[in-house]
């Protein structure tokens, strides 16, 4: 009997591309993805009922444990008894490794590959010039005929007793810190609290009106060539926090998406003559 594949992704872009390449592939794996986003929110202990009530209450977001419904089979399938486990990370992305830590931790001593895209580079081909090489950087990233193409699934090895162990001790440091936020910071996954991007979003607002949008979009945008881009949901939270704390003035401000809005920084106001 041919042993079924499973392979684990933490990102909802990451599984699909890799759906895709799959099928492009004519292989017949499964992947099981991750919507919950483990980077942000309590991890001691995980439980999706607590971290939904702390996303409504920090974030703003009151849909959250519907949102993360199917999450729930990671964690039921990565003990699925006589499959091939293989999960896919980079640590070059706080929610990726987050959520690839968590699934780590609950999987015990079962064995298990994986396809560590950290320093993987790809090659591609620019409008002009010879071809090129990049990092991968993370799952979804990718085309599904990149990973198609360059058959990443081969990339999966065990994982040995001694990464284990390493990966095993950092989230246990994490689960004991249990911040709001984890985070890419000097190579490493580090806890940090909830203002961590409070200044570089600060650092893009002028004095005059912007959409949200765009500011989120160049925060976004001015993450390091080290690492991937934080979840928005995050960002346009901070933006509700620095204006209610009165370090940016809105306007426009929608009930439904505070991308509809306007901010800038606080004008002075003028003195009242008598």
């Amino acid at each position: 009997m041919t042993q079924t594949i499973l392979h684990f992704v933490f990102t909802a872009s990451g599984g699909g591309c890799l759906v895709q390449a799959i099928a492009k592939a004519g292989r017949h794996d499964q992947v099981v993805a991750s919507f919950d986003d483990m980077s942000f929110g309590p991890i001691n202990p995980a439980e999706r009922s607590l971290r939904a009530k702390w996303v409504d209450t920090e974030l703003g977001r009151a849909d959250w444990e519907s949102c993360t419904d199917d999450s729930a089979r990671v964690w039921d399938e990565g003990r699925f008894p006589n499959g091939r486990k293989v999960a896919w990370l980079t640590r070059r992305s706080a929610r990726e490794y987050a959520g690839f830590l968590e699934w780590l931790w609950r999987l015990g001593d079962e064995r298990c590959d994986v396809v560590d895209l950290t320093d993987v580079t790809i090659s591609y081909d620019p409008e002009d010039g010879p071809p090129r090489q990049r990092l991968a950087f993370g799952l979804g990233m990718l085309a599904p005929d990149t990973i198609c193409e360059h058959k990443m699934w081969d990339l999966a090895e065990p994982l040995d007793a001694t990464a284990r162990e390493q990966h095993l001790n950092r989230w246990r440091q994490l689960r004991s810190e249990n911040a709001p936020l984890r985070v890419i910071e000097n190579h490493e996954l580090v806890s940090a609290p909830m203002s961590f991007f409070d200044s570089s979003l600060i650092s893009f607002v002028t004095e005059n009106w912007q959409r949200v949008s765009r500011i989120v979009g160049q925060c976004l945008a001015s993450g390091t060539d080290d690492s991937l881009p934080v979840n928005d949901l995050l960002l346009r939270a901070r933006i509700n926090a620095l204006v209610e704390s009165g370090c940016l003035e809105i306007r426009g401000r929608s009930e439904r998406d505070i991308f509809d809005s306007e901010v800038r920084r606080p004008q002075a106001k003028a003195p009242v003559v008598d």
